[in-house]
């Protein structure tokens, strides 16, 4: 037997499988139906245990073609049951394999539509995953108590910049915890990438001589993202950029907004999203636990351009003087709809727009 144990006491019992070590992190639940292997390889998810909605996980095994990253840092996974003879074409190892190769611990068998009540109820908590309940009080206390975690993307993010060849477009991208498929939608638009760290300066940037840069998804609070913002503001006024998730935020903060912490954020790939100049709705993939405050937002500098159509969540941005704009949910797709896949054409022609004016 393996414990969840929850900040407020809460103690879910199942069975281990994956890495037999204990951990500890934010909980949190996504409502994808598949895409398990891209969600546990997504670093935004670093730091924390994440909880599947859907009750069967593991069904098609796992391959390499589906990474998001090759060292996840998310802490431990929990689902009501896996599969017990998985079965693809395309997989090359089991869930569980997977999960104990890279040293991450699971839990199965626990009653997850209570635990996701109680996260939707109270919020998002601290839990741990144990090899015994006898002392779930102590634990308990030491949850409630311990510091949040800090610097997230520090851990994360590459320390040095390496190139993703193509010989079309040059993007800089700046990594606070990227996507594979944010890597291979540039690609597929043969775009020759460059991709940096998240402390990396303006200066640099430009000195690469990008036609666009693009901020990555990353987890963490964006407000630990400030020297991030003042490279974004320099880089604005003179080069197109797309941002995707905390590269969303922190382009938002950058231009005077402020985030929040939400109450159990937006993870699943079901979130419908509203246009607000088409009106059109797209299904979108997301993975977020912060977002922009919308009274924050300066009116005569960005342009609310996408809204979340269940709690009204601000969703996308652009900037009103500057060729650049945000995005908070993943338009990549991986996992998920592919609805919101051409703001990346979008980008593109953002990019062509500029080149040609510069070039007259």
């Amino acid at each position: 037997m393996r414990y969840l144990i929850l900040e407020d006491g809460s103690i879910y019992a199942g069975e281990g499988f994956g890495s037999q070590r204990q951990t500890n992190g934010e909980v949190v639940f996504t409502t994808g139906m598949t895409g398990y292997q891209e969600a546990i390889t997504d670093q935004s998810y670093a730091g924390q245990i994440l909880v599947f909605t859907n009750p069967l996980i593991g069904n098609y095994g796992i391959t390499l073609a589906d990474y998001e990253s090759l060292e996840p840092g998310i802490a431990g996974v929990i689902c009501h049951q896996v599969a017990r003879q998985p079965d693809n074409w395309r997989m090359q190892t089991s869930l569980p394999e997977f999960l104990t190769s890279l040293d991450i611990p699971g839990i199965q068998g626990i009653d997850t539509r209570a635990l996701v009540k109680k996260l939707r109820v109270h919020g998002t908590m601290r839990g741990q995953i144990a090899d015994s309940s006898a002392q779930a009080a102590a634990i308990a206390e030491k949850l409630t108590t311990s510091d949040p975690v800090q610097k997230i993307v520090e851990q994360v993010s590459t320390t040095k910049a390496y190139p993703v060849p193509g010989s079309k477009r040059n993007i800089v991208v700046v990594d606070f915890g990227l996507k594979n498929s944010i890597l291979r939608e540039l690609a597929q638009r043969d775009c020759n990438c460059i991709v940096v760290p998240y402390t990396t300066s303006a200066a640099k940037i430009l000195a690469l001589h990008p036609d666009g840069v693009l901020l990555s998804n990353g987890p963490g609070d964006p407000q630990e993202m400030l020297s991030a913002c003042e490279m974004v503001r320099e880089v604005e006024k003179k080069i197109p950029l797309m941002g995707i998730c905390m590269g969303h935020q922190v382009f938002a903060l950058a231009n005077g907004a402020q985030t929040y912490k939400m109450k159990f954020g937006h993870r699943g790939f079901n979130h419908p999203v509203r246009e607000i100049a088409t009106k059109n709705i797209g299904f979108t993939s997301q993975n977020h636990g912060y977002a922009v405050q919308a009274d924050s937002i300066d009116p005569s500098r960005l342009r609310v351009t996408h809204v979340e159509v269940n709690d009204g969540t601000i969703e996308g941005l652009q900037h009103k003087q500057y060729p650049a704009f945000s995005v908070q949910f993943h338009p990549d797709s991986t996992p998920g709809p592919h609805d919101e896949v051409g703001l990346f054409d979008y980008f593109m022609q953002m990019i062509d727009q500029e080149r040609n004016q510069t070039n007259a």
